[in-house]
């Protein structure tokens, strides 16, 4: 009896020493050490001032209900520094810049992209993450850094599910609202800091408060954990934007029945000249402004209602009820028309050899401008490029976002939509459909198509927007265009040297990479660094401390297609073998397509 309760001692200790190493590593994720550059430079994408307006113009997305103050006062777990400390948020892939200072556009001292709002009727500051926060690059070499206004972030954002490697900003920030909470001294600080001479007297309502929002938080992360939503670690840089905001809004918000696994993790696409484009997008399935920004804020966290207190489908005008800021995200898009590609810096990366740059245009005219220079026309004011789609069997990369999007049904019959008033809405279907709509089982494109048009009816009429002043906020009078095409765009080139990795999920390190055959490619590279390759165009690959391992086989991360290589076209194969002086010559070329040193070409 004696050797039988050793035993059990003995499996409970080991038990607990197992709980204990899971519990350090989830509350401590394992990131890239902070090392500050000597200077961020910036470029004449734009004005400083609509720099600032970027970054700083809050889209109405709230982080579970996070608000700013208590965001800006949390410590670590395991100590008292400030988890929104600048040098500790950099660690998570968000931009920051040596020895920055709060300003009144960012009193927080917070990355790019972080700011607040408050929704009509509350005196809380919530905490926003904006598309900045996404949508601005860093590229560094020599101790130097180039920003990227408008380019690809390489944040580790999204996931709460906890993992022994963690590095995940939201896993962390889990971890700490739950020390915060659970450790009395930690709390009593952290009160002290957000209520001040208040602390009597609004103590227990903040406890409560702040238990809700954890709440929240521990909900998602559990949920997503034991229903495996999220097998495909996205990593820096990548999010499966189209599943999470599907099962945000289909299935956090309606019903579990509506939950997908989301598997097909996408780069954050650069945003330059995105005003011109016909169609967004990676697959090419959205075509107004206003409805692809409401569901990007969506997918960020700004708050829907679909259901009253009762548990009813609201109806009528009454739907639906949010937190975006339609105006605020019409400023950004205007702002953004305004952005320009980046350019090649010869004083940071190198001169450019203008010879070998005259052959990369030759083989560019020859490879690749069939796909890459799309037609343009004029309509309603603006210049419209008429993208090229090409279909995942011609193309060969990765199919699982594209096959997602057209395949996965989810029921909103629960909503109890009336087929003719939807058809009243500005919402236009490409094919036209030949039968009524089944509500019991639509695609993500068409669903969120007619959830952003019944978010955007009651957030411009909260917002008093005139019908004169609507076709400018929808931008450019366009409907809410849907396709689902198994297919990604092509986009033009300017600036691409700036936007590594490359292909839509991001499984190619650099375009000397890109221009070669698969069996060419890294099958395995790490991710996380922003330290820049001038010479192939990408991220640099080796190991660090801390780096996220990038791997081809998992799903989702297939590097195949885009293939110049000998062989029959289609399937990957988009041209013939470039020699390795030709793939030279292209990237020469790339660096300065559509900027001011293209014309300096013999």
């Amino acid at each position: 009896m004696r050797i039988f309760l050793r035993v059990l001692l003995l499996i409970a200790a080991l038990l607990v020493l197992i709980l204990a190493v899971v519990l350090y590593y989830v509350v401590n994720p394992k990131l890239p050490d902070y090392v500050p550059v000597e200077q961020v430079h910036f470029q004449d994408q734009w004005s400083a001032a609509d720099r600032q307006t970027y970054y700083f113009t809050p889209q109405g997305t709230q982080v579970k209900g996070l608000r700013y103050e208590w965001f800006t006062a949390l410590e670590l777990p395991f100590s008292e520094q400030r988890f929104a400390a600048p040098e500790y948020l950099a660690r998570f892939g968000f931009l920051v810049e040596p020895g920055q200072r709060a300003t009144p556009s960012n009193p927080g001292n917070l990355p790019v992209g972080f700011t607040r709002h408050q929704n009509p009727g509350s005196n809380h500051d919530f905490l926003d993450i904006t598309c900045a926060a996404c949508h601005t690059g860093e590229l560094r070499f020599n101790g130097q850094a180039l920003r990227v206004d408008g380019g690809a972030a390489q944040h580790v954002l999204p996931s709460s599910v906890p993992t022994l490697r963690g590095g995940s900003f939201g896993q962390a920030l889990v971890a700490s609202l739950a020390s915060t909470y659970y450790n009395p001294w930690k709390f009593k600080r952290f009160a002290h800091n957000v209520l001040g001479d208040q602390y009597d007297a609004q103590y227990d309502q903040l406890r409560e408060d702040f238990k809700t929002s954890l709440d929240t938080f521990l909900k998602v992360a559990w949920n997503d954990t034991h229903r495996g939503l999220y097998p495909t670690e996205e990593g820096p840089g990548r999010t499966d934007a189209f599943g999470r905001i599907a099962n945000a809004s289909f299935g956090d918000a309606i019903s579990p029945a509506n939950y997908r696994i989301a598997n097909a993790p996408v780069d954050y696409p650069q945003l330059w000249d995105m005003w011109t484009f016909d169609w967004v997008q990676w697959n090419g399935s959205a075509q107004q402004p206003m409805a692809r920004n409401i569901g990007e804020a969506l997918g960020v966290g700004a708050t829907l209602a679909f259901f009253d207190s009762a548990g009813q489908p609201l109806k009528g005008d009454a739907r639906y009820p949010s937190s975006v800021r339609v105006r605020d995200l019409n400023l950004i898009e205007e702002t953004l028309q305004r952005l320009k590609p980046p350019t090649w810096p010869e004083q940071l990366f190198g001169a450019v050899d203008k010879p070998l740059a005259a052959q990369g245009r030759a083989l560019f005219s020859e490879n690749c401008a069939g796909c890459h220079v799309p037609s343009v026309t004029q309509e309603n004011g603006r210049p419209v490029q008429r993208l090229k789609m090409l279909p995942v069997d011609v193309i060969g990369t990765d199919p699982g976002t594209a096959n997602n999007i057209a395949d996965y049904r989810y029921d909103l019959s629960a909503l109890q939509w009336d087929t003719s008033e939807l058809a009243q809405l500005n919402v236009e279907l490409h094919p036209t459909p030949t039968e009524p709509l089944d509500l019991r089982n639509l695609s993500v494109a068409k669903g969120l198509a007619y959830v952003t048009a019944f978010v955007g009816e009651h957030a411009y009429r909260a917002a008093g927007v005139t019908p004169e002043e609507r076709p400018r906020l929808d931008g450019y009078g366009l409907p809410i265009g849907v396709r689902e095409l198994r297919a990604y765009k092509a986009r033009p080139l300017a600036g691409v040297w700036a936007t590594p990795p490359f292909l839509h999920n991001g499984s190619v390190p650099t375009i000397y990479q890109l221009l070669s055959p698969q069996d060419e490619r890294s099958r395995t590279f790490y991710k996380g660094t922003f330290d820049y390759d001038p010479r192939h165009l990408g991220y640099r690959t080796e190991a660090f401390k801390n780096a996220f391992l990038f791997d081809t086989a998992i799903t989702g991360n297939h590097n195949s297609g885009h293939e110049f290589r000998a062989g029959k076209r289609g399937n990957g194969v988009i041209g013939r073998a470039l020699a390795p002086q030709e793939r030279w010559a292209l990237l020469e070329y790339l660096k300065v397509l559509g900027g001011p040193l293209e014309q300096q070409l013999p």
